[in-house]
């Protein structure tokens, strides 16, 4: 699962979500070295001709364009998610790079979260409420993981003190 629990001291824990990473690095030179190698092979048969000249830089190109799709993707992917809950506070950051951080706290108490089956920008968009605001969290886990990140959150924001 892309989120974890962490007991931060005996009265706090942490929640940290992310997003997948589907891609490590090592399988993405992976990926760029063959696309680079296999576009190579239709080259071969250019070589000592003036035609290789015109090729090549298409080939430079693709790489470079597959390059730097996969580094804007892993920069989307950096975004996270922290939820801290303490005796009385409930506090969601969600950090995104390049943007502000956008903060959200209100009293432990008031603090629940909702699942909108329907009508989210996902399906099973979780949701928390509180302090007259309504904030989502986890958008960017899959359907199963925001069912279980749902339940979760029911059952932690209903102990009285962090767990």
């Amino acid at each position: 699962m892309p989120y974890r629990w962490n007991q931060t001291s005996e009265t706090e824990q942490e929640l940290r979500l992310w997003p997948h990473n589907s891609l490590p690095p090592r399988g993405a030179m992976i990926a760029i070295l063959s696309v680079f190698l296999f576009g190579l092979i239709p080259l071969l048969a250019m070589l000592g001709s003036v035609i290789l000249w015109g090729l090549l830089p298409f080939l430079l190109l693709t790489v470079l364009g597959l390059w730097l799709a996969i580094q804007t993707n892993y920069r989307a992917r950096s975004a996270f998610e922290v939820l801290t809950l303490n005796g009385s506070q409930a506090k969601l950051v969600h950090y995104t790079p390049g943007q502000g951080d956008q903060e959200w706290s209100c009293n432990r108490y008031w603090a629940r979260p909702e699942m909108h089956i329907k009508g989210g920008p996902v399906p099973h968009y979780v949701t928390l409420i509180g302090d007259g605001r309504e904030v989502e969290i986890g958008a960017f886990l899959s359907e199963d993981e925001r069912i279980t990140l749902y339940d979760d959150l029911v059952e932690k924001l209903r102990s009285p003190a962090a767990q």
